[in-house]
């Protein structure tokens, strides 16, 4: 499991004074883009192979409030990955200073080609390097089957 402590600042909390439900995502984004920096996924690296990271959604369960003044620790650890690599899935955990679970959030996303803005496999070198990644005990291999959760579909008003 990977893990990244936070204090919590005046910023990231709301007119109740507990922790913003913008600061969870802005925690979990920061601890995402700090392991795939740590392992080998920095922004030189994606932008040679010409690819971003691309959020579907993130479902987010809230157990206890979380105040200003403790530190705060969130988990990552990945629940799905499909075989090319192009889908993901990340669970996070949020941990008060007494490591009691305070929430957790369910996270899928997948690679996009930042030219054609069409979703790709990832390069190998890549690849070989997410398999690595700490998993879940329920980890299980993804497919496009399994990004289309509750069959979610636009749509569109009519102008």
């Amino acid at each position: 499991m990977y893990t990244k402590q936070f204090e919590i600042r005046w910023s990231d909390v709301d007119a109740n004074r507990h922790l913003a439900n913008s600061a969870y995502t802005n925690f979990m984004s920061h601890t995402r883009m700090a392991f795939l920096i740590e392992k080998g996924f920095s922004m030189k690296e994606l932008a040679h192979f010409n690819i971003g990271p691309v959020v579907f959604y993130e479902h987010m369960y809230y157990f206890k409030e979380v105040f200003m003044g403790k530190p705060l620790t969130v988990s990552l650890e990945v629940s799905g990955l499909s075989k090319d690599g192009m889908f993901f899935k990340f669970d996070h955990n949020f941990y008060n200073h007494k490591g009691e679970n305070i929430a957790h959030c369910e996270m899928l996303g997948a690679w996009m080609d930042l030219k054609s803005r069409k979703l790709v496999e990832l390069p190998d070198e890549l690849l070989t390097v997410a398999e690595t990644f700490p998993k879940t005990k329920k980890f299980q291999y993804l497919t496009k089957e399994d990004t289309r959760v509750g069959s979610k579909k636009p749509v569109h008003l009519s102008l």
